[in-house]
């Protein structure tokens, strides 16, 4: 055979892969997305929004509301430390590595042959049914899905850490409530002293200042003990040993932001966790036709060339001739797969928005409740002063004024865990809104083709 020939020969190979690859059916169903019910409003909503505060949560750093230059390192410290998330993200390298293999159906490889003659040979299977094009269809749904997966463990540790962040920031306000409460029992615990050595206060004043001294001294050390789990809390998130990181106490005033709560319909693409549904649900849909296209012959062509045989060339079809319902039942279960992923979709957006509600709600009836404590606690302080005056005129018992002290305590104390369950309630509705991801844009399979 000539070498005109030979090349000749080869684009006609080529050129018939080429005619039927571009006459191939696809087989099985073309996704569509199935449609779900979605609220015009929410609920829970206040009746007035502000709406230029909604920039706010568009951008990743959805944290940078509340202003926190602390809060804005740790959350640094998440992307580049924490363990999970680098789990997940290998994960998604393995997806991508299996959309590269399902894009490479042709193969090329290196052959001997029997007179020890080098040569090559070239297979294609020719994509009559859209096998091939539905498993490209489907890992690439796959890795929007993983990207996804990965957008929503990112999210959920980022959540996680803000919680706990203002956790600890309540805790150091709170310790320095029993501070101060302890340093003032002590200079009362000194004067009940100082009147009781001078014969003008009996003992069971002294008594009353040593109890209501030492019991906050044990609130003070319970405090600690949770400061210290949540700071540790806070290390192994951003991927240290409890020894290698430590938070300075402060005792600044956490004031809970306005959190704008998006529109029902932006939330099936912001939340990561329904994008990883729905693109599951294209996978699943994909796959029917994988498993559609097996009930089908496949066609191989091959052309190859040695040194001593010049180009050589040949085909090969394989097909099931009977499979008593095996094939069948393949696409009956695949269709059951795309069922339930349809149903998984349908229950997460209804969990969604279960949650975005439940934390509205939250949101709104703690805001009352501070607003409310707040009362309490100044009235509690009024309290403590009219008995106090009343205590050094000698018209009320010591007792008394101990017991008032204790009430304006437990408000005080009450207020900081109203402000820690608002600031959770804050997190947990930003979470549940989806925080400020998007799904990243990815090439067209025509793109990638």
């Amino acid at each position: 055979m000539t070498r005109s020939v030979r090349q000749l020969s080869s684009l006609v190979v080529i050129s018939m892969i080429m005619a039927l690859n571009t006459a191939c059916t696809v087989v099985g169903p073309n996704y569509v997305q199935p449609s779900v019910d979605v609220p015009n409003s929410y609920k829970e909503a206040p009746d007035s929004t502000e709406k230029e505060n909604s920039a706010n949560l568009n951008t990743e750093s959805w944290w940078d509301i509340y202003q926190d230059d602390v809060l804005d390192g740790l959350m640094q410290q998440i992307e580049t430390q924490n363990f999970s998330l680098q789990a997940v993200e290998a994960r998604l390298r393995q997806a991508q590595a299996l959309d590269t293999k399902e894009r490479s159906a042709q193969s090329t490889s290196l052959i001997y042959g029997g007179n020890n003659d080098l040569g090559f040979l070239v297979n294609w299977e020719v994509d009559l049914w859209g096998r091939i094009k539905r498993s490209i269809e489907a890992s690439g749904a796959n890795i929007e899905a993983t990207q996804a997966d990965i957008a929503a463990i990112k999210l959920s540790l980022q959540a996680q850490l803000a919680q706990t962040y203002f956790m600890l920031r309540v805790q150091d306000a709170d310790l320095q409530l029993l501070h101060n409460t302890a340093s003032s029992y002590q200079q009362s615990l000194e004067i009940a002293l100082n009147q009781y050595n001078s014969g003008v206060a009996d003992r069971s004043n002294v008594a009353h200042e040593q109890a209501q001294l030492g019991a906050t001294q044990v609130l003070i050390h319970e405090a600690r003990i949770k400061r210290a789990e949540l700071e540790h809390t806070i290390a192994q998130l951003i991927g240290k040993a409890p020894s290698e990181f430590s938070l300075t106490e402060m005792s600044a005033e956490i004031t809970p932001p306005h959190i704008p709560a998006t529109l029902p319909t932006e939330l099936l693409e912001r939340r990561p966790d329904i994008v990883a549904a729905e693109r599951r649900m294209a996978v699943a849909s994909a796959k029917i036709g994988v498993a559609e296209a097996a009930a089908y012959p496949s066609l191989g062509l091959g052309i190859g060339a040695s040194i001593a045989h010049g180009l050589i060339g040949g085909s090969r079809i394989n097909g099931i001739f009977y499979d008593n319902g095996g094939v069948e039942s393949l696409k009956t279960g695949a269709t059951a797969v795309f069922d339930e992923s349809v149903a998984n979709y349908r229950q997460t957006v209804v969990n969604s928005f279960r949650e975005v509600e439940d934390n509205l709600a939250a949101l709104n009836m703690l805001a009352d409740a501070a607003q409310a404590q707040a009362e309490v606690i100044a009235a509690a302080n009024e309290v403590v002063t009219l008995n106090n005056n009343q205590y050094k005129a000698g018209i009320i018992n010591y007792q008394s004024l101990i017991i008032a002290q204790g009430f304006a305590l437990a408000n005080e104390r009450s207020a900081l865990s109203l402000l820690s369950r608002r600031l959770i309630a804050g997190v947990k509705l930003i979470k549940a809104l989806g925080g400020g991801w998007k799904l990243p844009q990815t090439e067209s399979d025509d793109d990638k083709s």
